[in-house]
């Protein structure tokens, strides 16, 4: 895998790393808005049990998608997020640009507010899955088709119980500003 990551979907998804898996198009349908209309987030990537490449970056939901309203991941237009299993998250990020692929990450809470995200991986996966499962077609990366890929790769990247990809902070919808005195 590459050293860095890209700052939630850098951080969140990052999603430059080779060996991992990646659709021509979204396979997950049906999100809601699991984390509320309004999601503003401090990312950074994970390396060596180090936090770096700070960032923030705001996701408005649209009724489909949590939409990249500003900050930080323009690379990403839109993510979603499905319950998975053991309280797990897959995240499902669809690039900004219509030629690149929808990119998969695992969103492990860690505490109120704080995730670790980490890009589901082919290399987690043992030989006979690769094989079954990746396909190749003028890229060295695995791309998918089906769920039932995504989850068996999903599965092989939780088994694995990483610590480094991405380290997320949930931040309150508004900042908090503190409260002035009026002047008499």
């Amino acid at each position: 895998m590459k050293a860095s990551i890209r700052l939630l979907l850098a951080a969140l998804f990052a999603l430059t790393l080779s060996g991992c898996i990646e659709s021509s198009a979204p396979i997950l349908a049906d999100a809601e808005p699991v984390f509320g209309k309004h999601l503003r987030l401090a990312i950074y990537s994970l390396r060596k049990g180090f936090a770096h490449e700070p960032g923030k970056v705001t996701f408005n939901w649209n009724g489909a998608l949590y939409a990249r309203a500003s900050g930080a991941l323009r690379d990403v237009a839109a993510f979603s997020a499905h319950p998975f299993e053991n309280g797990d998250y897959i995240i499902q990020a669809v690039p900004a640009r219509r030629t690149a692929a929808t990119e998969y990450a695992l969103l492990h809470r860690l505490a109120e507010g704080v995730f670790l995200v980490i890009p589901i991986d082919e290399n987690d996966a043992d030989d006979p899955t690769r094989a079954a499962y990746c396909k190749t077609a003028g890229s060295s990366r695995c791309r998918i088709e089906t769920r039932a890929q995504l989850f068996a790769f999903a599965r092989a990247t939780a088994a694995r119980q990483k610590d480094e990809g991405g380290l997320v902070l949930r931040l309150p919808d508004a900042p908090e500003r503190p409260a002035h005195r009026k002047r008499r």
